[in-house]
């Protein structure tokens, strides 16, 4: 019969106490796997989610110290390089590998599929012009006197655009589904800069040596 403090152990260490994190941690791997698999195939599109990941991580970095210019590194240089590799370079074709039509992993889509994507893009391209129009936004910001105070407007209303476009699709994703499937999606999002690094930091080679797209997307 075990002794009390192997029974105490055993309660304290229970593996069913982790099973919320487990699910937690299976859900972020399936996330991220789905998008490498349907969306990723182009080693050009790979290449550029390197650059693009390589500037977030600087945008990170900027974040502690001038959060105007991180977002305007962040949109500028990241999210334009990212957003090109899947509109311009992705096959929107069949799929055969997954044996999936673009329309179904459109659908199925957790994050911002290409028809969201494009709303996204437009509020940050058309957002200067806000800021052009109206210099202190009803109040909210110090209206800029020169090109750099201009810039930095923009920064600002860029960094609450990416804000508000992260929570929107959390909100959304926990009424679709539920909170948990908002919050992971949340996650892989913050850390795809350094998950793109790991996966993609090999493609501008691959695409040196001539292969266009990603081969063997079935072995996970």
């Amino acid at each position: 019969m075990p002794s009390v403090p192997l029974c105490a152990a055993a309660l304290l260490f229970d593996p069913s106490e982790d099973a919320p994190m487990n699910d937690f941690l299976q859900a972020l791997r399936t996330q991220r796997w789905d998008d490498h698999r349907y969306y990723h195939h182009s080693r050009i599109n790979q290449s550029l989610h390197l650059l693009s990941a390589l500037g977030f991580v600087v945008a990170y970095g900027l974040l502690f110290t001038d959060p105007a210019l991180a977002a305007l590194v962040a949109w500028g240089w990241s999210m334009v390089s990212r957003q090109a590799g899947h509109f311009f370079f992705e096959p929107k074709g069949y799929d055969a590998i997954n044996q999936a039509t673009h329309e179904h992993k459109e659908d199925i889509k957790v994050g911002y599929n290409l028809r969201r994507k494009v709303v996204l893009m437009a509020v940050w391209a058309l957002s200067p012009l806000l800021v052009w129009a109206q210099p202190d936004l009803l109040g909210l910001l110090e209206p800029h006197t020169d090109w750099r105070g201009f810039a930095h407007n923009v920064g600002l209303v860029w960094l609450a655009v990416g804000l508000g476009g992260l929570l929107l699709r959390v909100l959304q994703l926990a009424l679709q589904h539920n909170l948990q499937t908002g919050l992971v999606w949340a996650v892989k999002i913050v850390t795809d800069p350094f998950h793109d690094i790991r996966l993609y930091h090999k493609a501008p080679w691959y695409l040196l040596q001539g292969q266009w797209l990603e081969p063997g997307h079935r072995s996970r």
